[in-house]
């Protein structure tokens, strides 16, 4: 497809879908039901087959094919439920960029509103078996006026909050109209997920490493079993009981129990309380309890009902507040739950292993100095040695007597083990080591700090390592507090913040904020990552984030997710959460992806070690020598930055920046004349 252009590509996509008979028109795409393939026009055949080369997953349970009408890109959207609900939600999406034959996927079956489908008969054939069914469900809603207004019922909490106005119910494909709102029926059950993957709660908890060679586990309220199924898979001991589902599986004692999105279904006070202490009996090591949050969000009405909202399954839904989530847990429990992401916790048996994971969040790479020269007696004790360089690595300070297993050879054959760092020192440099126990020292610090704005810890609740850590860095465990409450104390002067993100030498300064790449978090000043920290250790992060936002002038933090942040050059905003750090208030936004934020000089926001930074260095050097980041505010958004490539003759093809081929001659020798006086004028 390297000859495929975007003017090529409007005028077939946009002739082609027009004549065809079957498929559903929208502003800016084309859609069809994978079973109309066959009959669409010869354009869209071909394109689709390209497309499919690109993808190495099985596309065959694919529902619809979206033929994006303005751009070069193809996707396959999945709504596993298609034929079985009315208004089907959408579980995920594949898009294929025919360009770069790059593709990428977006997951739907993790959130609480996803995009949902109406009128299906325009996506199949008439001799589509449930054809007719689809079409006296339209006719019905149509009369009832459903469907007036689209914009306004194109995700699941629109279209339910559409059918309680209008006291309707959809029980299969037929529409009930209810003169007057009833009581409604709880059905727990049908709260369950079917997933095809496992699920956010128990995915971060294997991200986070809580699970041992030898753990078992099991899933309290487990709904369909998918997630005992595919930790079973990984080769654990798993398993799980559900009252609707697994009513018969004994209750079992694990190392690692779930409580997944189980406690904000449950309408009874006192049974959900009840629900929470069981799933901690049955805890050897760590409850992962997981619960919807509610965050502000003006376009999502919701319906109260006792304390939370009844949703179109008939399914009760409590929504805490992620503060609330958390005081409930302690104060059912009573622990201290630590926050993994926004709305699940970790509840540990052991308040020392609950200490070692906090400290754990704020580790990060060291690497061994390199050897500067060749030292005789240093490379005859190399192998006995490495050890030795490994342990000083990990902590940044000595072993204490006991923690290292080769200390007794090296007394034998060095005297001891300061001994044998001068033998190490003698091959690197002393620096080098200086640096790492200072990125240690900062690191227990940071842990420290955050630990304060809790609850004080006392020296017997860490592990006998990190006890160590303390002694050998700080001298004395006051000491160290004393530090991290100074530490502490400053995230009150603002000043002082807007100073220390005026002055990071990493990110990208926009406006009166400053924008960093997640991977560049542990680069930044300590005083940075503690503020960045009172966020994520109180509230959490937003799941696939990939950019801090600092904002200069007030206490806030905002994660933003840019799902194509390698593989688009100037990626779209898919979400964002910020935090107002002075009330600890959540605010998440969705944005439209029609003409969505754009991201641009991703090199700024990315360090030098970053795989992609020279590529994108690259491409900001010749977008800024074509003139195309002059003018950030009219470059925002997609509209804008289209417009501004148009003006400048040019074009984005993956990376390559190129000037279109339907440019005037005239006006191509004018533009390459500005490009190199802005060539001059920077050098």
């Amino acid at each position: 497809m390297t000859q495929l252009d975007r003017v090529t590509w409007e005028k077939e996509i946009l002739a082609s879908s027009e004549a065809s008979a079957v498929g559903k028109h929208l502003p800016n795409a084309f859609y069809v039901h994978l079973s109309a393939l066959s009959v669409l026009p010869e354009p869209l055949q071909r394109y689709e087959q390209e497309a499919r080369k690109c993808v190495t997953t099985d596309i065959s349970v694919a529902t619809l094919i979206k033929f994006n009408l303005s751009e070069p890109k193809v996707s396959y959207l999945f709504y596993p439920t298609f034929n079985q609900e009315a208004h089907p939600p959408l579980q995920g999406s594949l898009q294929v960029n025919l360009l770069t034959a790059e593709t990428s996927y977006r997951r739907y079956d993790d959130q609480v509103n996803p995009p949902i489908l109406h009128r299906k008969e325009t996506f199949v054939t008439a001799d589509y078996p449930l054809y007719e069914q689809f079409v006296q469900l339209t006719e019905a809603e149509v009369k009832l006026g459903l469907l007036a207004q689209p914009r306004l019922i194109g995700t699941k909490r629109e279209w339910e909050q559409r059918l309680r106005d209008r006291a309707v119910e959809i029980k299969g494909h037929q529409v009930i109209s209810h003169q007057t709102p009833r009581k409604p029926k709880i059905d727990r059950h049908k709260a369950a997920i079917i997933r095809q993957q496992l699920s956010r709660p128990v995915r971060v908890a294997l991200e986070a490493e809580l699970f041992t060679p030898s753990s078992t586990f099991f899933d309290y309220g487990c709904g369909h079993g998918g997630d005992i199924e595919r930790i079973a898979v990984q080769g654990y001991e798993s398993e799980g009981w559900d009252p609707y589902y697994r009513p018969e599986t004994p209750l079992k004692e694990a190392d690692i129990v779930n409580l997944g999105y189980v406690i904000n279904v449950i309408e009874d006070t006192t049974e959900r309380r009840e629900a929470l202490l069981n799933a901690w009996q049955l805890t050897r090591r760590v409850l992962i309890v997981s619960a919807q949050v509610l965050i502000n969000d003006s376009a999502n009405r919701q319906v109260a009902y006792g304390d939370g909202v009844i949703t179109r399954r008939n399914t009760f839904q409590k929504y805490y507040e992620q503060e609330e989530l958390k005081a409930y847990i302690d104060q059912v429990l009573e622990v201290n739950a630590v926050p993994i992401g926004l709305g699940i916790y970790l509840v540990f048996r052991d308040q020392t292993q609950a200490e070692t994971f906090r400290a754990s969040q704020f580790r990060s790479y060291a690497a061994t100095p390199r050897l500067q020269k060749r030292v005789r007696r240093f490379e005859d004790y190399q192998v006995l040695l490495t050890p030795l360089m490994d342990f000083l690595t990990e902590r940044g300070r000595l072993p204490a007597k006991g923690e290292l297993a080769e200390e007794p050879q090296i007394k034998a054959e060095l005297g001891g083990l300061r001994r044998a760092f001068r033998v190490i020192l003698k091959a690197t440099d002393q620096e080098d080591w200086n640096a790492i126990a200072r990125q240690r020292t900062e690191e227990l610090k940071l842990y420290l700090a955050t630990a304060l704005l809790t609850d004080r810890p006392k020296l017997k609740d860490f592990s006998p390592t990190i006890q160590q850590d303390i002694k050998g860095l700080f001298g004395t465990f006051k000491h160290a507090c004393a530090e991290a409450e100074v530490m502490l104390y400053s995230l009150g002067d603002q000043a002082l913040i807007k100073e220390k993100i005026s002055n990071s030498k990493i990110g990208l300064k926009l406006g009166k904020s400053l924008l960093v790449h997640f991977s560049c978090l542990e680069e930044l000043d300590p005083l940075l990552r503690l503020y960045e920290a009172c966020a994520s250790r109180t509230i959490g992060r937003l799941e696939d984030v990939t950019v801090v936002q600092f904002y200069l002038e007030k206490p806030k933090i905002a994660y933003l997710s840019y799902p194509e942040f390698d593989s688009d050059p100037h990626p779209p905003l898919e979400a964002k959460m910020e935090i107002n750090l002075g009330d600890l208030r959540v605010h998440y936004t969705e944005y439209d992806q029609v003409n969505p934020p754009l991201l641009h000089e991703k090199d700024k926001l990315v360090t030098p070690d970053y795989p992609l930074y020279e590529k994108f260095a690259r491409l900001t050097k010749k977008e800024r020598e074509r003139g195309l980041l002059d003018d950030f505010k009219a470059i925002r958004d997609r509209r804008g930055w289209l417009k501004c490539l148009e003006e400048h003759g040019s074009e984005l093809r993956g990376y390559q920046l190129v000037w279109r081929k339907d440019i005037d001659p005239y006006r191509l020798k004018i533009l390459k004349n500005q490009v190199q006086q802005r060539k001059r004028n920077q050098n």
